[in-house]
């Protein structure tokens, strides 16, 4: 079946990088920090059996066995970066619960350095979700606060950006509008890795498109770039106009679409192009957005050009989409297959 609109012209793709040069680029992630400034998350999961119906109601009997946590949403994208062996700090707020004392924890356990700010009037955005033993999801349950936090929490937020930017090599905002990411926190990001020389790159939000100006590089999925233009992407051609009209919108430099099993399109002021997507098989996509950026920051920090950011932030994305739940990648794995 062909595309209803086939691309007029040939798409480019973007250049390889070789082996060496990843292994090269991962070994100077040890001496990288990314700050991280977003919404950070709590994933619970309640595992269990499923073997009846209730007969109370049309709905599985799940037979508790365990329960995990793992840590998502802006956590998760300086997760991905400690686990590739750089060093990252995050930036952002926790109801004063139980929960926030889990994440905190969980995030000092897996190497980043967190600067929670806590807020007595908020809960702890926690995703609770029940699976069975197979990884089938039965239910999820959302615990949050989602309202834009308050003034004097802003402050502490954005006192933490401006102590923090200036020893970063990169700074991420993971926006999941879950009341962190406000126009001045945003604004303060930006203007920290400006004043540093490092780039800063965000994960969007199509309501929050215009906190993001001079950002660097944002990096949008396709329904998301859809959203925010009014265009369909369908095809390269559709995605390059969708990516020059949301850099056009939102004043940024540059547009990494992320399209799922059709790969990415770059667009920056130095290069455009696309890359098919390197997945062997699909577990669960969650979280891959997050392995994506904080793979891109890390490698930009540790000297990459943005060409060979974006072809290793490919390769983790291929890599991370296998596993279950939010999940991350090794250093080791990433160059482990590129003899």
């Amino acid at each position: 079946m062909t595309s209803p609109n086939p691309p007029t012209s040939p798409p480019f793709l973007l250049p390889p990088v070789s082996a060496d040069r990843i292994r090269e680029l991962a070994s100077r992630f040890t001496g990288s920090h990314v700050l991280v400034v977003g919404d950070a998350m709590l994933d619970r999961f309640i595992v269990g059996q499923v073997t009846r119906i209730s007969p109370e109601a049309p709905v599985p009997v799940v037979a508790f066995d365990h329960e995990t946590f793992r840590i998502g949403g802006a956590a998760n994208v300086a997760h991905n970066v400690a686990a590739l062996g750089g060093q990252t700090t995050l930036v952002s707020v926790t109801g004063q619960d139980a929960a926030a004392a889990t994440l905190t924890h969980a995030c000092r356990t897996a190497g980043i350095a967190p600067s929670l700010v806590g807020d007595g009037d908020r809960r702890t955005t926690t995703k609770t979700r029940i699976v069975t033993d197979r990884n089938q999801q039965v239910a999820r349950i959302d615990y949050e606060t989602d309202a834009e936090i308050s003034d004097e929490i802003e402050q502490r937020i954005l006192a933490a950006i401006q102590q923090l930017a200036p020893r970063a090599g990169a700074i991420v905002v993971s926006d999941y509008l879950k009341g962190c990411i406000t126009q001045r926190v945003a604004a303060a990001a930006i203007a920290g890795a400006a004043a540093a020389g490092v780039p800063v790159l965000v994960d969007p939000k199509v309501p929050h498109l215009d906190y993001y100006s001079r950002a660097t590089l944002v990096t949008p999925n396709h329904h998301e770039a859809e959203m925010a233009t009014h265009r369909r992407v369908r095809n390269h051609d559709e995605a390059r106009a969708a990516a020059r009209s949301l850099r056009d919108r939102v004043g940024c430099d540059g547009v990494l679409m992320t399209r799922g099993d059709q790969g990415m399109w770059l667009l920056s002021e130095e290069i455009e192009g696309y890359l098919p997507a390197v997945a062997r098989e699909v577990a669960d996509v969650t979280g891959a957005g997050d392995t994506v950026i904080a793979t891109l920051a890390l490698a930009l920090a540790a000297g990459a050009t943005l060409a060979e950011a974006v072809r290793i932030a490919n390769e983790a994305a291929g890599l991370v989409v296998a596993k279950f739940g939010p999940a991350v990648v090794g250093a080791d794995e990433l160059v482990g297959g590129r003899k």
